[in-house]
């Protein structure tokens, strides 16, 4: 049961918890620091619509509306959303720690890269949300079902209302996605996860939290950091690289320690 719960040890669970932990504490940081010009935010989200509107997609207020029409999707889309990248995130990282750990690191290599990614959109190129928009026809369904709750001083200090370019949500959602649809055994659990960007994407729409061409850039994000965590695993085969259960050496045990950081 130990090797199971710790499958490199204690010091190694430690470490994974510290490395995210600092990684995470210098996300919100940056994202702090780079999200307070407004007057550029609102203009590349107009600059955006623009471009949606040059391309015939800007079709997010139409989808909004039609799903405001039941409350129920409006709360389930918002609990969704601000779970996403929270405990659902922390939660899929511990099973893939605990279940597949030899793909564990492979995974966490990719959203270091996914992250610093998005650091670097959202300094270069910040963004109002379109629920910041409401000239345009969004609602901000999220502040009325959490009855606002994210314009506090902690709140202004760790988080970038202004951080939508690239969707970070649907990168994520990418990179777990495709690595557990790999991952698990059960067919039906493997259709869920195929699908769940496509699920985390419409709940990104649907809250007006981000504009289709975040999403787009989001899912360019979750491949150029495929790549960098392929490259990186050449550098320690042995550690990083990806393995689905049937890759696993005969007769080892999906558990079997591996020597990794």
């Amino acid at each position: 049961m130990r090797g199971r719960v710790l499958p490199n040890g204690r010091v190694d669970l430690l470490r994974q918890c510290a490395l995210f932990g600092f990684a995470y504490l210098l996300y919100r940081l940056v994202e702090g620091i780079v999200g307070g010009n407004t007057v550029v935010a609102f203009a590349h989200a107009r600059d955006l619509i623009s471009l949606e509107r040059s391309l015939h997609i800007f079709v997010e207020p139409q989808i909004q509306a039609w799903a405001t029409s039941s409350h129920l999707l409006v709360v389930v889309a918002a609990y969704v959303y601000i779970n996403a990248q929270t405990t659902i995130l922390i939660a899929l990282l511990l099973y893939l720690y605990v279940a597949h750990n030899r793909s564990y690191y492979f995974v966490r290599n990719m959203l270091f890269v996914g992250m610093a990614i998005g650091l670097l959109g959202y300094g270069l190129f910040p963004t109002a949300p379109p629920r910041f928009l409401p000239e345009w026809g969004f609602i901000d369904s999220l502040a009325q079902v959490t009855h606002g709750g994210t314009n506090g001083t902690i709140a202004k200090v760790f988080f970038n209302q202004y951080a939508a370019v690239p969707s970070m949500h649907v990168a994520c959602a990418v990179m777990l996605g495709w690595t557990l649809s790999r991952l698990v055994k059960l067919r039906a659990a493997k259709v869920f996860w195929a699908l769940w960007p496509l699920f985390i994407t419409f709940m990104t729409v649907i809250t007006a939290n981000h504009f289709l061409i975040d999403a787009v850039l989001g899912l360019a994000v979750a491949g150029v950091s495929f790549v960098a965590a392929r490259a990186l695993a050449t550098l320690r085969p042995h550690a990083w690289t990806f393995r689905t259960p049937a890759h696993s050496p005969a007769g080892a045990p999906a558990h079997a320690p591996v020597a990794a950081t």
